[in-house]
């Protein structure tokens, strides 16, 4: 793994309550983070513990009612919508459980819509299209539309899409929610493998513990609340091999 360097979000405080009076509901409360550039954080819980609130903060998809997140040095809680927008756009990469493809698109174009909206030279689009489409393992399915491909083949390009206009953060909101344990095995390893080489901060979401093998760390989430934080599988191994060699003792 690439030497993790300072971080690209800052998430401080972070609460937000729904509804008000009796049907006030605190979605989530104080909740401090930080991603860095090349890390896979994980963050688990079971349904209801705030994951899609928390991810939805940290992309400007929703603002807190207290607490502050910022990309970069800009402060999305306080950011016009135009601003959000933009870095939604260019900054942002987002993964959904649903896949959400177009589907009258094929694959190639599917990945291509970002790069569209930003208004990328055609040949810069076709050249970054192809090279995700290999990364993914789908060169061979750029013509295909969505219900042509497996759901594992349809989650690939949803990845692709979101890595189009080469973001700084990567956000998957249970991206293995609707696939098999194995293909759901294989979409993670895809994601640290892509989080690892571009050198994105990523957060995933997910409630399988087993998804824990991929990842650089994990953080617990609870009523809303973080109930925890360590190492992933893959911050374990690094960490051991960042360990000096231990010195042999000499015996007398």
């Amino acid at each position: 793994m690439s030497a993790i360097s300072d971080s690209i979000i800052t998430a401080t405080g972070l609460g937000r309550v729904f509804g008000s009076g009796d049907t006030e509901v605190d979605a989530l409360t104080d909740v401090s983070l930080e991603l860095a550039p090349g890390e896979l954080v994980l963050l688990r819980g079971p349904s209801g513990s705030g994951k899609t609130t928390l991810l939805n903060l940290l992309g400007g998809l929703d603002r807190p009612t207290t607490g502050s997140v910022s990309l970069g040095g800009v402060e999305l809680t306080t950011a016009s919508e135009d601003v959000l927008a933009g870095i939604r756009q260019k900054e942002i990469g987002f993964v959904f459980q649903s896949f959400a493809l177009l589907p009258v698109l094929s694959a190639a174009e599917n990945i291509e819509v970002p790069l569209r909206i930003v208004r990328t030279p055609a040949a810069a689009r076709e050249a970054r299209v192809a090279e995700l489409l290999a990364a993914v393992g789908l060169a061979d399915h750029a013509n295909q539309r969505p219900y042509e491909l497996s759901g594992g083949q349809q989650q690939r390009v949803g990845i692709a899409r979101a890595l189009a206009n080469r973001p700084r953060v990567l956000i998957a909101d249970e991206p293995t929610g609707q696939l098999d344990s194995g293909t759901a095995a294989q979409m993670m390893a895809l994601i640290a493998s892509l989080v690892h080489e571009e050198g994105v901060a990523a957060i995933v979401s997910t409630h399988d513990p087993r998804m824990a093998e991929y990842a650089d760390r994990v953080l617990q989430l609870h009523d809303g609340k973080l109930a925890g934080s360590g190492a992933g599988a893959r911050g374990r191994h690094a960490a051991a091999e960042e360990q000096p060699p231990r010195r042999a003792e000499t015996a007398f």
